[in-house]
């Protein structure tokens, strides 16, 4: 599963005090999963589910003469096993069933169930740490709410499926499946392998019935359930379908289209083709995480809907794609066997990401990628934490940043030194070894070092089962004389053992030294021929690390022009930033404009001062035609925010031409940087706006409405505030929304109240783990306090909502 919302996450969490953490193994296999055939329908006013189950089971080994399944919230109203009517006892969501007899390994016995699920009586933490995980949800069932379409899915990591049929709800467990759902004509419906049948029924209804013969995990079984548009695309004969709601049918295939040749490449790269029967992606309301893999029928939560002018600019949602179509290898065909072992699914369907982007982008993008995904975890404040990890409190605490973004690092490290080639036929290995089974990282460092004839134990015990990255401090002793210099590597703190690439640079060109560092001090001599130009540690940049080495400002201008690596060029410009009074940095910065990768173009443009007395007029030239003809639409959005800050009407035309632009940051941008020079024409601009499109740049409308304290603008800014205030690391963006948060705390809108409101119940509940209800029940309690203070005449029902609002975090 992936989840968008870590930096949210990250926000809000708080360091807690000691916990006693518990043992957590692999759940015992007393009874195999081997088959399960579902009837089901929908009771919509209820919000239940009706079904009929034939659980098909084994003997792991012992002869067993019961079974426990799980079943959450149930009603049980039948139980047979063989066609025969069984004893059974059903208490806290386990139902045990006697068995007409005694069987043994080898011998399979069905269990019949006919129940009733009642997802709304569930009270559990699920996936990335959903609160109230009910594995079956119905959203707007009565179709009361004219903004949202009806529908039904289910979510099933990790253990909520049994929320909506029994099973064993264990990540070891593997069962085909085949499910009939029915369903009111006007639905259309998805689930796990192939569409066999559809039959109308007399009651204006419809019984669709899906089945997949592989085997999968009981958490990846899905259904879903609405008034879809089906965009159907292939691969190899094979249906790759794109479920949307009606509204983004012709933006289905701009949003998901690169699935296919994603496919190609992944199966290639793991030496696997790939191995299910369809592939479908689906778009659902109110989605509770970001998306999950189900097997042949990934979820995604509705912010992968975008239009055209989004899109444009960047499909946000492509990094989500890659990475759950990944796990259909790292997650599907072979699970972890225990949470305890998440990463092994997690790191690969992460690192997924990297293979992704740079076989289609290039390796700057990839390596961005990287080191996004780095900071992540080095700001999460995790460092106590194994990889994998067999003590914690709850299987949702699997669910972090360890697991995705550092297993995604670490992997990368273990690629750099086994080789490419041992690498990729390592995951082939792995993938055929355990196909349709279950693994663990044991056997995954087992499977490399048989690839690789190498002994892996030093790098699995340090990365895998210890916690922690590397701290170094360099430094060098230079010997004028002898003409050597001498490297030091100390640690900090833990001490790791790793291969070191380090890049000595002379006039001639570059010198590439690899090295082993084996203890807390290690110091390693080179001989030069004249003074380095600049000295590079870990030049390949595959580390997980922090290092700490003092350069010049010279070494940077010298790192970005020569070093090879995106960052390279990113942190010397980090540190060429804050010198621009220096000549030849302001002219390194100017050189950034011509930089391959677009967001070291970006960079640039966002960080240069253009006060400096240093070549003015051949920056702004630049940064005009930037704006004008980059191929990267951001950059241009980028180009035109910086002359925006110059508040010159020569540029008028080039922001009303922006204003035309398919790009809604371009448009965005456009209009904030009219607004700075002519009001009235940015407000004439911003009327003719299509509604549909504002949303897309509301941090832009927002700013404006702001200015122009238009109050009857203030549910529209209260539905972005929340993202605007916690979910962007751009100060200035954060700080109009503050300003926007205090203007609606003190006004007498009922509408922009109740969608702040709203806003911060879901997003407190969601992420009530993360005390972000404390933080909606303190900042509600903030407007409350507002209202109280307020001469407004209906300050009494706004804080009737506010304290609804806060009576529902509390509860």
């Amino acid at each position: 599963m992936k989840n968008i919302l870590f930096a949210l996450i990250l926000l809000f969490s708080i360091v807690l005090g000691a916990q006693d953490l518990k043992y957590q193994p692999e759940r015992e296999k007393i009874n195999d999963l081997v088959h399960t055939k579902l009837k089901v329908d929908f009771n919509f006013e209820k919000s239940q589910l009706n079904g009929e189950a034939w659980v098909t089971l084994t003997p792991h080994f012992y002869a067993v003469s019961k079974v426990v399944l799980d079943a959450k919230s149930f009603n049980i109203h039948e139980v047979k096993v063989n066609d025969k009517k069984a004893g059974f006892n059903y208490s806290d969501d386990e139902l045990t069933v006697e068995l007409d007899k005694t069987y043994k390994k080898g011998e399979e016995y069905i269990v019949y169930v006919k129940y009733t699920a009642k997802p709304e009586e569930i009270k559990q933490k699920g996936s990335e740490n959903i609160t109230d995980a009910k594995g079956l949800y119905f959203i707007d069932p009565k179709e009361e709410d004219p903004n949202k379409p009806t529908q039904i899915w289910t979510q099933g990591e990790t253990e909520s499926n049994s929320c909506w049929f029994p099973t064993i709800d264990s990540p070891n467990q593997k069962t085909s499946q085949e499910i009939y759902m029915t369903v009111p004509n006007k639905y259309v419906t998805l689930s796990n392998g192939t569409l066999k049948s559809q039959t109308k029924n007399p009651n204006n209804t419809r019984t669709d019935y899906w089945k997949m013969d592989q085997k999968h995990a009981p958490y990846l079984v899905f259904m879903g359930v609405g008034e879809f548009s089906v965009v159907k695309d292939t691969w190899n004969g094979l249906e790759v379908n794109y479920y949307v709601e009606p509204e983004y049918a012709s933006e289905a295939k701009a949003i998901f289209g690169n699935t296919p040749e994603m496919i190609t490449y992944f199966s290639n790269i793991t030496g696997v083709p790939y191995p299910w029967d369809k592939y479908s992606q689906i778009v659902v309301r109110d989605y509770v995480s970001g998306a999950m893999e189900n097997t042949t029928a990934v979820v995604h939560a509705e912010d992968a809907q975008q239009k055209m002018g989004q899109l444009i600019d960047d499909n946000e949602w492509e990094s989500t794609i890659a990475h759950e179509l990944f796990h259909h290898w790292f997650g599907d065909l072979v699970t972890t066997e225990s949470w305890a072992n998440l990463t092994v699914n997690e790191s690969f369907a992460t690192y997924s990401v990297y293979l992704w982007f740079a076989h289609k982008y290039g390796k700057d993008k990839a390596d961005a990628n990287m080191y996004s995904d780095v900071q992540t975890y080095m700001t999460s404040q995790s460092e106590d934490k194994d990889l994998v990890r067999f003590y914690y409190m709850d299987r949702e605490d699997m669910f972090d940043t360890v697991s995705y973004h550092k297993g995604n690092a670490i992997l990368h490290m273990l690629r750099d030194v086994i080789g490419d080639e041992a690498f990729f036929e390592g995951m082939k290995t792995y993938l055929t070894t355990y196909k349709y089974g279950t693994a663990e990282a044991h056997q995954l460092r087992l499977i490399f070092e048989k690839v690789s004839g190498k002994d892996l134990n030093w790098f699995f015990n340090q990365w895998y089962y210890g916690s922690g990255h590397i701290k170094m401090n360099v430094t060098y002793d230079y010997n004028t004389i002898n003409k050597t210099v001498t490297v030091n590597i100390n640690q900090r703190g833990k001490s790791f053992k790793f291969p070191l690439s380090i890049d000595i640079y002379e006039e001639s060109g570059k010198t590439t030294h690899n090295v082993w560092v084996d203890s807390a001090q290690n110091s390693f001599t080179f001989s030069f021929n004249k003074l380095p130009k600049l000295i590079n540690i870990d030049a390949k940049h595959v580390l997980l690390a922090e290092i700490a080495v003092k350069k010049t400002l010279n070494e940077y201008i010298f790192q970005f022009n020569k070093a090879p690596h995106y960052l390279d060029r990113r942190l010397a410009l980090e540190e060429i930033v804050k010198d621009q009074s220096n000549k030849e940095a302001f002219n390194t910065l100017l050189k950034a404009f011509n930089d391959p990768y677009y967001e070291i173009r970006i960079f640039a443009l966002e960080n240069i001062d253009l006060f400096q007395k240093y070549n003015k007029k051949e920056a702004i030239d630049k940064i005009v035609k930037m704006a004008q003809s980059d191929p990267k639409t951001l950059v241009k959005a980028a180009a035109i925010s910086v002359l925006g800050k110059l508040v010159d009407p020569i540029y008028k035309p080039l922001f009303e031409n922006g204003m035309n632009s398919e790009s809604f940051a371009v448009t965005g941008q456009s209009l904030i940087s009219l607004y700075q020079i002519d009001k009235q024409a940015a407000l004439k601009k911003l009327n003719t706006l299509p509604e549909d499109n504002k949303k897309y740049m509301a941090d832009a409308i927002t700013t404006i409405y702001i200015s122009e304290k238009d109050k009857t603008k203030l549910p529209f800014i209260a539905n972005h505030l929340l993202k605007g205030m916690f979910l962007t690391e751009d100060k200035r963006t954060q700080q109009i929304y503050a300003e926007a948060f205090k203007w609606i705390s003190e006004s007498d809108n009922k509408e922009a109240i109740t969608n702040l409101t709203n806003d911060f119940v879901k997003l407190g509940l969601q992420y009530k783990k993360y005390k972000f209800d404390q933080l909606g029940i303190n900042m509600l309690n903030q407007l409350v306090y507002a209202q109280q203070q307020s001469k407004n005449s209906n300050k009494e029902a706004l804080i009737i909502i506010l304290k609804t609002g806060i009576a529902k975090l509390i509860d």
